[in-house]
C-alpha cells in the first residue's frame, strides 16, 4: 500500500510508484472453506479503498450472507461491499460488466481458466487458482508414526476438501508400517453430522461429489493401486448420502492411473531415495505444496531446492514447497 520511491533511475530523473483503488472487484470463492477464503480478500479490497463484490459457491452460500449482515450491522456504507449469489449466468455477468476491475477465483482448473480467459479478453485483472496436488515425502529416518497421524489428520479432515489436503504419500522401505498405520487411523474415524460431538469426518458437500469421488477411486483401483480402505459404500447413522469412507490406495504406480480428489483419498507410492522421491511428485500435472518428513537437517535444506527445480525444469507451474 505504500508504494515506493528510487532516487537518479538515470540522469535526473527519479521514480515514484503509488498505489492507488482500482474501482470495482470481486471474489468467487469456493465451498470448502467458506470464511477463511472470502477474508482473504474482502478486508484487504475495502481497506485499499475499492468496493467489493462476493459471490460464493451457490451450494453454501449462508456464511458469505453472515458476512455482510455482520458488516451492515456495524453502519459500514451502502454498497461497499456486496454479495451475488448464483451460478455460471452471475459469474458471467460479473465479468464481462465494463465497471469490473480485478477478478478473484479458487476453485477447479476447468473453471479457473475460463475466468481467466473471459476476464483477460475485457481487460480485467484476473487471479485465478485451480486444483490441486499435495505430496508428502517420507524418509527412512522419518517417525513414521508422527508423520501417518500428520497426513491422516490432512487428508481426512473436512472430509478432503481442503486445498493443501495430502494426496499422496511416498515412502521408501517403511512403507508397510505407515500403510498400516494410517490405514488403521482411517478407519477409526468417526464419522457424523457436522454438530455433533466428538465427529471427526463429516459429509462431502452434496451428493453428486459423493459419486464422483466414489467413481474415481474405482479408476484408482482399476488402473494400478491396490485398495487397503475402500472408501466406497458408506453408511453413517443408518444413512448413505453425503458420507464417503476414507481411502488409502497403495501399489504400483501407473500412468494411466487417475487422480483421486478432492475428497478423503490418500494414494501410497514407493521411492527409496529423495531423489526418487521428488522425481514421482514432479510429474504430476497439478502443483501446489510438497512436504518432507526426515530427521536430516541436509534433506530438509536440499528439498525444497531440488524439489522446485526440478518442477521448473520440466516447464510445470511452480509450487511452494514447506519442511
Amino acid at each position: 500500500m505504500q508504494g515506493y520511491s528510487l532516487e537518479d533511475v538515470a540522469n535526473g530523473i527519479d521514480e515514484i510508484m503509488i498505489r492507488q483503488p482500482l474501482g470495482v472487484t470481486a471474489a468467487m470463492t469456493p465451498f470448502n472453506l467458506t470464511a477463511m477464503i472470502p477474508l482473504w480478500f474482502q478486508p484487504y479490497a475495502i481497506a485499499r479503498g475499492n468496493t467489493f463484490i462476493l459471490k460464493p459457491s451457490e451450494r453454501v452460500p449462508l456464511t458469505a450472507s453472515c458476512l455482510v449482515e455482520l458488516l451492515d450491522e456495524t453502519g459500514w456504507p451502502k454498497a461497499v461491499v456486496n454479495l451475488v449469489v448464483g451460478c455460471k449466468p452471475a459469474v458471467a455477468a460479473l465479468l464481462i460488466h465494463p465497471d469490473m476491475k480485478a477478478i478473484n477465483f479458487i476453485g477447479s482448473t476447468s473453471v479457473a481458466r475460463y475466468m481467466c480467459a473471459v476476464g483477460a479478453a475485457h481487460g480485467r485483472r484476473a487471479q485465478c487458482k485451480g486444483d490441486a496436488k499435495n505430496y508428502v515425502a517420507n524418509m527412512p529416518d522419518a517417525d513414521l508414526e508422527m508423520a501417518a497421524k500428520i497426513v491422516s489428520d490432512s487428508t481426512f479432515d473436512c472430509a478432503g476438501k481442503r486445498c493443501l489436503t495430502v494426496s499422496a504419500a511416498i515412502t521408501g522401505e517403511a512403507a508397510k508400517p505407515f500403510t498400516n498405520s494410517i490405514s488403521t487411523l482411517a478407519s477409526n474415524l468417526n464419522m457424523g453430522k457436522g454438530f455433533d460431538q466428538g465427529v471427526e469426518m463429516r459429509p462431502v458437500v452434496s451428493h453428486a461429489s459423493k459419486n464422483r469421488i466414489e467413481s474415481l477411486i474405482g479408476k484408482g483401483i482399476q488402473h494400478g493401486p491396490n485398495a487397503v480402505l475402500g472408501g466406497r459404500n458408506a453408511v453413517v447413522g443408518g444413512g448413505k448420502i453425503g458420507y464417503v469412507r476414507p481411502a488409502t490406495l497403495a501399489g504400483r504406480r501407473s500412468r494411466r492411473r487417475a487422480d483421486v480428489g478432492p475428497g478423503p483419498v490418500v494414494t501410497l507410492q514407493s521411492a527409496s531415495a529423495r531423489d526418487q522421491a521428488i522425481a514421482i511428485l514432479s510429474k504430476s500435472a497439478y502443483g501446489n505444496a510438497a512436504s518432507i518428513f526426515t530427521t536430516r537437517g541436509n534433506a530438509v535444506r536440499k528439498f525444497p531446492t531440488k524439489c522446485a527445480g526440478k518442477y521448473w525444469g520440466e516447464h510445470r507451474r511452480g509450487r511452494r514447497t514447506v519442511a
